[in-house]
């Protein structure tokens, strides 16, 4: 079982930057996360990918060059740091995890997650 649970999200203007933080507890060193995101009316988009263990990292196009994550491995924590920050960037995002590993072509697919957190939302104002 893996237990996430999200911080850091607010109010920022166009431009500005935030860091999400993904704490988790349970099984994380079999794990791989991803972030998500879900504005008002859309479908779940994914963010971002990492694994627990190596390096390996992936963005959508729509962030690539603008977002990054990171790991504290001794606060079992995974951010998201996010910059040059849009409008379109404004929803609530969720952390998310995969204990089994999963191949590059689906880490988009949010049925393919079991464990997810409660959300936070990003709300960047023009």
């Amino acid at each position: 079982q893996v237990q996430l649970v999200e911080s850091g999200g607010g109010l920022v203007q166009v431009g500005g930057s935030l860091r999400l933080s993904c704490e988790a507890s349970g099984r994380t060193r079999e794990t791989v996360m991803a972030w998500f995101r879900q504005a008002p009316g859309k479908e779940r988009e994914f963010v971002a990918y990492v694994a627990w263990s190596g390096g390996n990292t992936y963005f959508s196009d729509s962030v690539k060059g603008r977002f990054s994550v990171s790991k504290d491995y001794a606060k079992n924590t995974v951010y998201l740091q996010m910059n040059s920050l849009k409008p379109e960037d404004t929803a609530v995002y969720y952390c998310a995890a995969r204990i089994r590993r999963i191949v590059l072509s689906e880490i988009r697919r949010p049925e393919n997650y079991g464990y997810w957190g409660q959300g936070t939302q990003v709300t960047v104002s023009s």
